[in-house]
């Protein structure tokens, strides 16, 4: 007997990744998993069309690779190992079975590059595409997770890579643009797994950098108690960005999925050297100080009014969570 629509979608969804090495994967109710004694880490994000993506711009390699970077990213500021996820995706009745392939196809190009496995998930029919990806990762037996609450003050501030052109390639495909190295960032965040695994070696706190580094430092100052002073010329922004946005623009640029790390400073070199040894780029931006109320500072002591992140429940631009 010939199967229905739905389940012709799974079986050839399923049929672009390998088969996960669990005691139960896809096909039942529940996946069955094998647990190392290291903590668990669990994350959920979602990419929903027209809020993180637009199809006109956006290929379905590109979309399946960033509905699961955007999960890999949460893992790796907390240092975990990526294991598994499961996938619920909504598509419009109809959408096209190549491109649902596609999707395929570049989510299972980065699960295969990370090492992290498909064991199940979902599929529903809706007015627009929408892909969630909850994830697993593990800590090693004995390893803290890195968290947003562990800074102190004076704490050397690190980001990973560079700032601001997810934003800049966001604001060329809106002005028509369609090829740019800074529209590949938008489209293909990379995640840093292996740097976050390697901060957690060194680092106090972390996080991802999805809704612009002024944003989510506030949230690690917040969760820490701490306030921060940023060095606004010590950013680390290609030419395009600091001609295009600036500085203060490249605060703002939500989606980079950069790492910001909290390191305490006796251990500043030998989190540097490693980095260097691992050929991982990360640039001093500033530290923590002991102000309670979490205030950031820029400059030489000022308070200006940064710029906010991006926030779904405000009107805006396309964004991140």
């Amino acid at each position: 007997m010939k199967r229905a629509g739905e389940f012709s979608l799974i079986d050839f969804f399923l049929s672009h990744f390998p088969r996960p090495r669990v005691p139960v994967g896809p096909g039942d109710d529940c996946a069955v998993l094998a647990p190392s004694r290291g903590a668990q880490c669990i994350t959920t994000d979602a990419v929903v069309e027209d809020v993180h993506f637009t199809r006109a711009w956006f290929s379905p390699e590109d979309i399946g690779h960033k509905a699961l970077a955007v999960n890999l990213s949460d893992l790796a500021s907390m240092g975990a190992r990526p294991r598994w996820f499961v996938c619920a995706l909504a598509l419009p009745r109809d959408y096209p079975r190549p491109a649902l392939g596609g999707i395929a196809r570049g989510m299972s190009a980065l699960a295969r590059t990370h090492g992290i496995a498909l064991v199940g998930g979902n599929f529903t029919s809706a007015r627009e595409l929408s892909i969630t990806i909850t994830a697993a990762g593990e800590l090693p037996r004995g390893t803290a997770p890195l968290t947003r609450a562990g800074g102190r003050p004076g704490d050397v501030l690190y980001v990973s890579g560079t700032l601001g052109e997810a934003r800049l390639g966001l604001s060329l495909l809106q002005a028509g643009r369609r090829r740019a190295p800074a529209i590949l960032r938008q489209k293909r965040p990379e995640p840093r797994v292996a740097l976050g695994r390697l901060a957690s070696r060194y680092a106090s706190a972390a996080l991802d950098l999805s809704d612009g580094l002024a944003q989510d430092l506030g949230h690690l100052c917040a969760a820490s108690r701490v306030g921060a002073e940023l060095d606004l010329e010590a950013l680390p922004l290609t030419p395009a960005v600091r001609a295009a946005l600036g500085p203060e623009g490249a605060l703002a640029g939500g989606e980079d999925y950069e790492l910001l790390m909290a390191v305490p400073p006796e251990r500043t070199s030998v989190f540097e050297r490693a980095c260097l040894r691992a050929e991982e780029a990360v640039t001093r931006v500033g530290r923590l100080t002991p102000d309670a109320m979490g205030r950031i500072r820029t400059g030489r002591g000022r308070a200006p009014r940064l710029p906010a992140g991006f926030d779904h429940f405000r009107r805006g631009r396309q964004g991140a969570d």
